[in-house]
């Protein structure tokens, strides 16, 4: 329940409207009476309260109340209107939504609703059931998106969380991991797998945000770092890396301002690495020197660098720079003083050893 006024209002004003419509133009062009079921109401809760929540979604409306009328439809017509009738209704309603994949709670409403009424005709299930429900949620469709929420609700992951899954600059949880505690839990959630997953990582991210507290990438950048020059020969870049063991050389110009940066990933780029027959000659060849003066492959590090560099002042905090390394995969960023000169270089192992100090 930790929302604001505002997002209480949005919530009422659309249920509202979208009721109010449905009644409106199923009243209108009724063939027959009833023609609004009281579970619609319990859908527009959903639709329109939560519609990121698996059971809002078309197909869980639409699927879960018609069919649910349907089966109890068929019990009221197969067993009449006991009372254990109705049980049976809802229970089968439940069986029937969870196999197609449209559980909707004010389906069992609808279920129950059909024995209770003594209800034997399929028609009921068409009109005004699977009209209400289509008339809810194309109203829903429409004010969630002129208010700002995504609907339907695929189950899209943002991506900053994909991408944090593969560049995690810490040790986290993991696909893996979830889907096996998801599967001990074994309970339905009201949130899909990737909206928890998300949830789940912002809230990883902001608890190494608070153990990073005031710390600056002044504090924990590696000083100093190795750099090289547009010009500087592919073969000279290759031995620094190697040496070094490192996986990445900002490029700057002579004033050591930043022009680009040089990784690992551009030689076997530059190389055509990801054909993986003869690579190792491919990448011998473009690291050698040519012996000619005019040469159609790259032999310096301008010709395979990366132009656009993300970059950081010495001064910002780190815990700003989390998401970087967690959500867009950047596993080295350089540091620059307020001259714009580089004066270090963020790597996921800086980052992690401050988190493991924090």
């Amino acid at each position: 329940m930790a929302v604001n006024a505002r997002e209480r209002w949005r919530v009422a004003v659309g249920a509202a409207l979208g009721v109010a419509v449905t009644a409106l133009l199923c009243r209108a062009g009724a063939p027959v009476s009833p023609w609004l079921v009281a579970p619609i109401g319990a859908s527009a809760v959903l639709v329109f309260g939560v519609p990121a929540s698996p059971f809002a979604q078309p197909w869980a409306v639409v699927g879960g109340n018609t069919l649910s009328a349907l089966v109890g439809i068929a019990c009221a017509g197969l067993f009449g209107g006991a009372p254990w009738v109705a049980g049976l209704a809802v229970g089968l309603a439940i069986l029937t939504m969870f196999g197609l994949r449209c559980l909707h709670p004010p389906g069992g409403a609808c279920a129950l609703l059909a024995v209770m009424g003594g209800l034997h005709d399929p028609a009921f299930a068409a009109f005004p059931v699977l009209a209400n429900s289509l008339l809810l949620v194309a109203g829903g469709m429409a004010y969630n998106l002129a208010t700002g929420r995504r609907y339907p609700h695929g189950q899209q992951r943002a991506p900053a969380a994909a991408a944090a899954a593969g560049h995690r600059p810490v040790p986290g949880f993991s696909d893996a991991d979830l889907d096996a505690v998801l599967a001990r839990y074994n309970q339905v959630l009201d949130v899909s797998r990737d909206d928890l997953q998300a949830l789940l990582e912002q809230a990883e991210l902001q608890a190494y945000r608070r153990k990073l507290g005031g710390l600056r990438c002044a504090d924990v950048m590696s000083r100093e770092p190795l750099a090289v020059e547009y010009g500087t020969p592919l073969q000279q870049a290759w031995s620094l890396l190697r040496q070094h063991r490192i996986k990445a050389l900002p490029v700057v110009d002579r004033a050591r301002r930043v022009t680009g940066i040089v990784t690992l990933a551009d030689f076997m780029r530059g190389a055509e690495l990801d054909l993986h027959q003869g690579w190792s000659e491919r990448l011998r060849a473009l690291i050698r020197p040519s012996t000619t003066t005019h040469s159609d492959k790259a032999e310096v590090v301008g010709q395979i660098m990366t132009r656009q560099v993300r970059v950081a002042s010495a001064d910002r905090p780190i815990g700003e720079l989390v998401p970087l390394f967690a959500a867009t995969g950047h596993h080295h960023i350089p540091i620059i003083d307020a001259e714009q000169r580089l004066v270090g270089i963020l790597t996921q192992s800086d980052l992690v050893a401050a988190l493991s100090h924090g």
